[in-house]
């Protein structure tokens, strides 16, 4: 599988510039700081992830409201598994854990660091 789709780099350009309330907060009250180095909006293989960290083959994805029907939980299942399989650890935050419980999102990730894994 190839490092990423480059049809996908001047989406993922567009997505940086615009990022969602809840990807804002990540970034910049937690994410942009850290010394493992995230990037937002990455391609990866044929994907484009919210956040990631080589350094630590971590994905983050959060997902909104319109990741909870039937056939976007399908294809996001199917997209941690290529993932996966690719070496990456994948979280899933929803936005309303971002909104309601800023403080357990950073720790569940600061724990996936610690563990390298």
């Amino acid at each position: 599988m190839p490092a990423y789709d480059k049809r996908n780099v001047a989406l993922a350009k567009q997505l940086r510039r615009s990022m969602t309330p809840w990807e804002r907060k990540l970034w910049y009250e937690y994410l942009r700081s850290r010394p493992e180095h995230f990037r937002r909006q990455k391609p990866i293989h044929r994907y484009i992830a919210d956040f990631s960290c080589e350094q630590a083959k971590l994905v983050i994805e959060l997902d909104g409201g319109g990741h909870y029907t039937d056939v976007q939980r399908a294809k996001d299942a199917a997209r941690t598994a290529d993932l996966e399989r690719a070496g990456f650890t994948v979280l899933r935050f929803s936005n309303y854990d971002v909104d309601t419980n800023f403080e357990g999102v950073c720790e569940v990730i600061e724990r996936v660091l610690a563990s390298g894994s």
